[in-house]
C-alpha cells in the first residue's frame, strides 16, 4: 500500500479510535457500525468469563485487561484488531495475574490479532493491505503470572514493560512454578509493538512470570517495533514458534526464565537487532532455559546473538544462515558473549551450547562468527547441508503468514 494512504488510514484512527476509554465495567462490546454486528469494539477491563466468537472481529478501543479470575475465551478464525495509538493510549491485550487466556485456534482457522489499519477479514491469512515489516500500530499480547522471576532488589512482584505503573494489572512474578494463564494455539500477532515512551515499547508477546501450567504452542508475531517475543522469568514452556521482521530482537529473556522453546523460526528483518538476546538475572534467584531445534534466517544488519549479564541457559541443535561477514559490517552477524558474568556462566556450565551448525559467508571461519569459545560447540556447513534446525512442517501455509509468504520456502 502507498505510504500516503497508510499514513491517512493512521490518522483516522487515531482521531476517531480514541474517542474512547477503558474505564468501569463493560463485559458486552458494542457493534463499531450499527449495521455491522461482526464488527465489535471492546472499551472496557473484562471481569467476567466473556466469549469472543468465531466470524467476528473484535477491536480493542484502548487497554484492554482480562482482570484475576476470569477467562477470555477465544474462538477459532477470531480477529482481534487494536486501535492505533501511542503513549497512553496504546492498545494491548493483558492477561493479568489469576486471569487466563483460551485462545484455541486451529491449523485452517487461526487467531490472528493485529491493527485497525489491516483490512484482513475472517479466513484470510495473509493481510491484504499492509506489508510484513509494517510495525508499531499498536500495543501487544501481554500474558502475567505468579510464577518466579529473577528482580532487581529480590523483590516478588513488579511492574511489566509498556504497561503505565498507574495500571495494576500489569503486575508479575509470585512464587508458583506451576500457575495456569491458559491455553494459546494457532494464533499470529501482527504490527504491533506501540511505544508508550522512550525506549519503552510492547512486544508482541510479552510473558511475565508465567507459569508452566500454561500451554503455548504455533505462535508466530509478524512486524513488530520491539521484540518478537519476550520471557521475564517465570517457567512456561513454548513449541512451535515463527517471527518474523522485529524491529529489536526476535527473541529475547530475561530475568531467569527456566523454560523450554522447542522447535522455532525465526526471520531477520530490515531493522532486527539481534536475533537471540539472552539476559542473566537481575536478583538472587538463578535459573536456566532451554531453547532447541531452531532456525534462524539473518540478513547483513543483524547479529546472531547477544548473551549478556551472567546469561544462563542451553542452546542446542540451532541452525543460522544468511548472516554478514563481522568483517564486513563493523562486527554484525556475529554470536558473542558480553561481559565477565557472562564469561563465567559459560566457563562452569551454566551457559552451554550444543551442535550449533551455520552456513558462513566464503572465507569467514567459523571463530569470527561464534566469539569467546562458542565456536567449538559449531559446525560450518553448506546450504541445505545443515543435519539441525526446526521442523519446518509445523508452520504450514494454512496459519502462518511467514509461511504463506514465502518467507521460509529456502529451509
Amino acid at each position: 500500500m502507498k505510504k500516503f494512504n497508510y499514513l491517512l488510514f493512521m490518522f483516522a484512527a487515531v482521531v476517531i479510535g480514541f474517542t474512547s476509554c477503558v474505564d468501569g465495567n463493560d463485559p458486552d462490546p458494542t457493534p463499531v457500525d450499527p449495521d455491522e454486528d461482526d464488527v465489535l469494539l471492546v472499551e472496557s477491563n473484562i471481569s467476567s468469563n466473556t466469549t469472543w466468537e468465531t466470524g467476528k472481529t473484535y477491536v480493542l478501543g484502548g487497554r484492554i485487561a482480562v482482570t484475576s479470575g476470569n477467562t477470555l475465551t477465544i474462538q477459532p478464525g477470531v480477529i482481534v484488531k487494536g486501535e492505533v495509538g501511542s503513549g497512553s493510549n496504546a492498545t494491548a491485550l493483558i492477561i493479568a495475574r489469576g486471569a487466563k487466556l483460551d485462545a484455541q485456534g486451529t491449523a485452517d482457522s487461526p487467531i490472528i490479532f493485529t491493527t485497525v489499519a489491516d483490512e484482513i477479514a475472517p479466513g484470510e491469512i495473509a493481510s491484504p493491505n499492509l506489508e510484513s515489516d509494517i510495525s508499531g500500530l499498536w500495543g501487544g499480547l501481554l500474558i502475567l503470572g505468579n510464577a518466579k522471576a529473577s528482580l532487581a532488589g529480590d523483590v516478588t512482584e513488579t511492574q511489566i514493560e509498556g504497561i503505565p505503573p498507574s495500571d495494576t494489572n500489569g503486575l508479575y512474578g509470585g512464587s508458583d512454578d506451576e500457575d495456569n494463564s491458559g491455553i494459546i494455539k494457532y494464533i499470529s500477532i501482527r504490527h504491533g509493538g506501540a511505544n508508550i515512551g522512550e525506549g519503552n515499547e510492547i512486544n508482541g508477546l510479552t510473558l511475565g512470570a508465567v507459569g508452566s501450567g500454561t500451554i503455548i504452542e504455533n505462535v508466530e508475531v509478524i512486524g513488530n517495533q520491539d521484540d518478537g517475543i519476550e520471557w521475564f522469568g517465570g517457567a512456561v514452556n513454548v513449541k512451535n514458534a515463527i517471527i518474523w521482521n522485529a524491529g529489536d530482537d526476535l527473541l529475547d529473556t530475561d530475568q531467569a526464565w527456566s523454560g523450554t522453546m522447542d522447535n522455532f523460526i525465526l526471520v531477520a528483518g530490515a531493522e532486527t537487532d539481534h536475533a537471540l538476546e539472552i539476559d542473566g538475572p537481575e536478583g538472587s534467584f538463578n535459573a536456566g532455559h532451554t531453547l532447541k531445534n531452531g532456525t534462524i534466517i539473518g540478513n547483513d544488519v543483524s547479529e546472531l546473538g547477544d548473551f549478556r549479564d551472567g546469561a544462563r541457559g542451553t542452546f542446542e541443535n540451532i541452525y543460522f544462515f544468511n548472516f554478514a561477514n563481522p568483517a564486513d559490517t563493523e562486527g554484525r552477524g556475529d554470536l558473542s558473549l558480553s561481559g565477565d558474568k557472562t564469561l563465567a556462566t559459560f566457563a562452569d556450565g551454566e551457559l552451554k551450547f550444543m551442535n550449533l551448525e551455520a552456513t558462513l559467508a566464503e572465507g569467514v571461519a567459523l571463530d569470527a562468527v561464534f566469539k569467546n569459545g562458542t565456536a567449538a560447540y559449531a559446525t560450518s556447513v553448506a546450504a541445505g547441508a545443515n543435519t539441525v534446525g526446526a521442523d519446518k512442517a509445523a508452520f504450514a501455509s494454512t496459519w502462518s503468514w511467514t509461511s504463506a509468504s514465502g518467507a521460509i520456502s529456502d529451509l
